[in-house]
Order: structure tokens, then sequence, then C-alpha cells
């Protein structure tokens, strides 16, 4: 596809990486240029066991706001790969009810965690199970599952990623592209795993990390190959949506946090290297 001189990706972010109140969430996300918030928890509350009143509530504070949700950041795979099938896809079950009361088609997700011991060649099978129910479950419901690569998890690679992407062959499972998480891997993103991955690029998290300590820092300070990406997205005409993710103050198992100040400085980064590349943020 030829380069355009101009692109637009709407903007959208981790609203609990702001503060655990949509409202104060919303107003951050608004006051940066977002249009979009990607919502992983509320109130404290994992989406994952956010109650159908809580997410009521949450619609009509988004709507009164003017927002609109990117997609929902599930925990789905982010478990033992040991669990029944029906455990994660129960789960699912639940977090579509809330993407759907949220109306967005698009649930982030993981492709499992092994036991001290395994190698990752010993989960595949198990993984790849359960990544073709899931997908199967997103289908008949017609959302899209976004596959994060995440370290500790089967698809932390580029060439595992391809694996999950080729064998479960389904248009409900698509990526959502992480720089900082391959760099945590020791991958170079742009450069070990775009052109192998873009097929399936449906969604980008915006996050840059340094290669020797894995340390998470703003886009472009990294060693994320960000720069690279953005060009090559642009030029690729990739038009889905950029969702920051900075986790500058404080991360653990399930989620990260910046803060408002700091996820600022991670959205005025970013700002700068799309404007460089003339991709508008919306």
């Amino acid at each position: 596809m030829t380069e355009t001189s101009t692109a637009v990706w709407p903007l959208s972010g981790f609203g609990d990486e702001v503060d655990p109140d949509p409202a104060v969430q919303a107003a951050v996300l608004l006051a940066l240029g977002a249009s979009h918030i990607e919502v992983r928890s509320a109130w404290g509350t994992n989406v994952s066991e956010l109650e159908p009143e809580q997410v009521a509530t949450l619609k009509a504070i988004l709507d009164d706001k003017g927002l609109k949700v990117s997609a929902v950041a599930s925990p789905i795979g982010k478990v033992d790969v040991s669990l029944p099938v029906e455990h994660e896809v129960q789960r699912l079950r639940q977090i579509i009810a809330v993407a759907k009361a949220l109306d967005t088609t698009y649930i982030r997700i993981f492709s499992f965690y092994r036991a001290e011991g395994q190698s990752q060649e010993d989960i595949r099978e198990d993984v790849l199970t359960r990544m073709a129910a899931l997908a199967a479950e997103a289908a008949e419901a017609g959302v899209v599952l976004l596959h994060e690569n995440e370290k500790g998890i089967y698809g932390d690679t580029p060439e595992r990623v391809l694996d999950i992407m080729e064998s479960v062959d389904s248009p409900a499972l698509r990526i959502a592209w992480d720089n900082a998480n391959f760099v945590q891997v020791g991958v170079k993103p742009y450069t070990d795993g775009y052109a192998m991955l873009r097929p399936y690029l449906e969604y980008f998290q915006v996050k840059d990390a340094i290669l020797a300590t894995g340390e998470v820092v703003p886009a472009g300070e990294g060693d994320g190959e960000l720069d690279a990406t953005i060009a090559a997205l642009k030029a690729d005409g990739f038009a889905g949506f950029a969702s920051l993710e900075p986790h500058l103050a404080s991360a653990h198992e399930l989620g990260g946090f910046s803060g408002p100040v700091a996820f600022g400085t991670a959205a005025r980064a970013f700002a700068g290297l799309a404007a460089k590349h003339g991709v508008t943020l919306s």
C-alpha cells in the first residue's frame, strides 16, 4: 500500500493506569486528546468481576463524558494452562457480556502460563486447544479477541504468537501488539517480529522498554523500536486503535499503574512520535 501524507489513529488508553475512579480516568484521557478508553478495571474491580449494575454505571459515566470503549482488557489466559478448558471459556462469557454492555467488539486476552519445570513446547497443545475454544466462543458472540504478547505466557515471542494465529486460524483472534513486552523477552520488536505478525496485527498497545533492565519507559525512550513500528504501521495503512499502557509508576501481576502525571508524560511522548510520522491521534 502506498504511503499517504496523513493517517488518523483513534487514541485510547488504560483508564485504570490513571486512577481507580472512572470519572477521573475519563477526564484525564479526554484532556490528553483521547476519544476512547480501554477498560481493565473500575473502582479497583477487574472487568472479570464487575457486576452488571457496575457496568451500567460505568457506561453512563463514559457516555456522559463522550468517551467510547476501544477494548475490554481482560485477564483471560493469564492463568495456568492446567486449568480446565471450560474455566476460561466461562470467564470469557461473562466478559463478553461486559464488552457488549460497553459497546465494544474487542477483548484483550493472553495465552496461558506453564508450571515450573514445564517448557513452552510441553504446553503447546493445551494452549492451542484453549485458544481455539476461546476463539470459537468469541466468533459465536460476534466479538474479536486480541492476543497480547506478554512475558511468561506461551505467546511471548513473535514465533509463538504466529504459531497461535496460524494454528487457531480464526478471524475472531487477532493481535494486540506490545513493543515493550517483546523487549522484555529479548526480542527486537520491529526487526524480529513486525513483518511476520503484521497480517494479524489489529490493535497497538503503546509501551516501550529498556532491553538491559526491562524497565518500562515512555514511547521512543527505550529499545522497543517504536519509531520504526509507527512508521511501518502508517505506511501499511493501519487505522486501528493506539492504546496507551504506560506502566510508569508500578506494576503488578494483573496490571500496571502510572497516575495522571506519568500517564500524561507517556501520552505526550507518543504524540510526538506520531506527529513525526504524519499520524494524527484522535
